[in-house]
């Protein structure tokens, strides 16, 4: 065993290494261009869509005062009958109100008012916007649970990409030179030319490579899913360190409205009976949107926050926010007919995991550092993009005539087993990566090695 580890080097273990990551390369690659440009395209999802509905965002400030939110949502209404179910408040001056409405055959409707005019400037199917468009593409979620769920194994494969590739790019010389490690060789026409660009690239860009695969797993639907239940396991979901002792509903907020990923299994609180003043039958009295409005404002909610409107009984008015200052989110809940905080809660109230994997989180969607944070961002998706290019490049350059060109297997089966069994490390820790890393080990072995045995 000594002697093994003492040859690491060796060229049993560098084709072990190549082999893996030959595979992961071959099942993710298509995966990873779709994802580096998609996510390029959504890190300006602020940008491009305040241009493109500029007409229905945006409005000619006026000097009077801007019409009740109550009546804004009447307008909005009369023009699209249905029920009314958020209200998002212009964020500025120059901004229209949204009134969100779900009409008659079930389908919710974004409706844009004019809040000095109380005019419809224009509708859109809920979340119907291009920026939603890109985000439903990148995480391939049109397309259903499967190919879902191929981003979750895209993900971490490419954590193992990074692994692989960092150990294939390692000088091995004994005398240290820059010549394909840190300078590319050659010129377009050659093999070595972009095999230097990939190697190149991806040791510049792998930390960064491996920090937005990591931080892309909270969004898994197996992997992110049951690390959200466990990290809100209690508390009806919230955070650790948040009281809640009101009564709590079935209903989770995120089936209403985007949350943040450290809510997605919090419930929303009820509101209490009240009897009317004025009769001796129970009346419940909502109060009004406008009010609502106004203690939102006074608790200081940042600008941009959207409420959810309620649509039942025990419904309640939640005010929520999600800015690119982490420091700045916030979910407030008032009851409906006394207007009560009955819960208010902010990033500073999430427990230390929630707290890590939010930052991760806005890091990757290029919000935590302004415009030098989308840049960044932007440069890594070109370089995932480069290197898929290079990589399909060289290795079309490398394979023999008609054959698909998988490295040699190492004449030390043993390396081949070690390497594996590392890489198993990480198909334990996100088990679709482990299904499909098993499902490769059988084709493997079905058709390439057995086959070799044979012959």
């Amino acid at each position: 065993m000594s002697t093994f580890f003492s040859t690491t080097r060796s060229v049993d273990v560098y084709r072990a290494a190549w082999r893996w990551h030959f595979y992961a390369g071959l099942l993710v690659l298509p995966f990873m261009l779709i994802l580096a440009v998609t996510g390029a395209i959504y890190l300006f999802h602020n940008e491009i869509d305040d241009y493109i509905y500029r007409d229905i965002k945006t409005v000619t400030a006026m000097s009077g005062s801007p019409h009740s939110h109550n009546s804004i949502v009447q307008a909005a209404l009369a023009v699209y009958p249905g029920k009314a179910l958020r209200y998002v408040p212009p964020a500025s001056k120059s901004g229209s109100a949204e009134v969100d409405i779900k009409g008659a055959g079930g389908d919710v409707m974004a409706i844009y008012v004019d809040p000095y005019r109380g005019t419809v400037l224009g509708s859109m199917p809920n979340r119907g916007t291009v920026s939603w468009t890109i985000r439903r593409l990148h995480s391939l979620a049109y397309f259903g649970p499967i190919a879902n769920g191929m981003i979750e194994v895209a993900a971490g494969w490419c954590i193992l990409l990074v692994i692989t590739g960092t150990y294939l790019w390692w000088p091995r010389q004994k005398t240290l030179s820059l010549e394909g490690v840190l300078k590319v060789r050659g010129v377009s026409s050659q093999r070595v030319f972009w095999r230097d660009v990939h190697a190149v690239t991806g040791i510049v860009a792998g930390v960064l490579i491996l920090f937005l695969a990591v931080t892309g797993m909270p969004w898994s639907i197996v992997w992110g899913d049951k690390v959200n239940q466990w990290a809100n396991g209690s508390n009806f979901g919230y955070p650790a360190g948040v009281r809640v002792s009101v009564p709590m509903s079935d209903e989770h907020i995120n089936h209403v409205a985007p949350v943040a990923w450290s809510l997605e299994q919090a419930k929303t609180p009820v509101s209490a009976m009240h009897v009317h003043a004025a009769s001796d039958a129970a009346m419940p009295m909502q109060i009004s949107l406008d009010k609502a409005v106004s203690i939102f404002d006074q608790l200081g909610l940042a600008k941009t926050y959207a409420i959810n409107l309620p649509v039942t009984a025990t419904g309640v008015f939640t005010g929520a926010v999600y800015p690119n200052d982490l420091t700045k989110q916030r979910v407030v809940h008032l009851d409906q007919f006394s207007g009560q905080v009955l819960l208010d809660m902010s990033f500073a109230d999430y427990g230390p995991i929630g707290k890590g994997l939010e930052w991760g989180i806005n890091v990757h969607l290029g919000q935590e550092f302004g415009l030098a944070n989308q840049l960044l961002m932007l440069a890594v998706c070109c370089a995932i993009v480069l290197i898929c290019i290079s990589s399909a490049v060289m290795w079309w350059k490398r394979r023999p005539t008609g054959m698909i060109g998988i490295p040699p297997l190492p004449a030390n089966r043993h390396a081949l087993k070690v390497v594996f069994i590392l890489l198993m490390v990480g198909g334990i820790i996100f088990p679709l990566v482990g299904i499909s890393m098993l499902l490769m080990l059988v084709l493997d072995y079905v058709f390439v090695i057995r086959r070799n045995s044979a012959d």
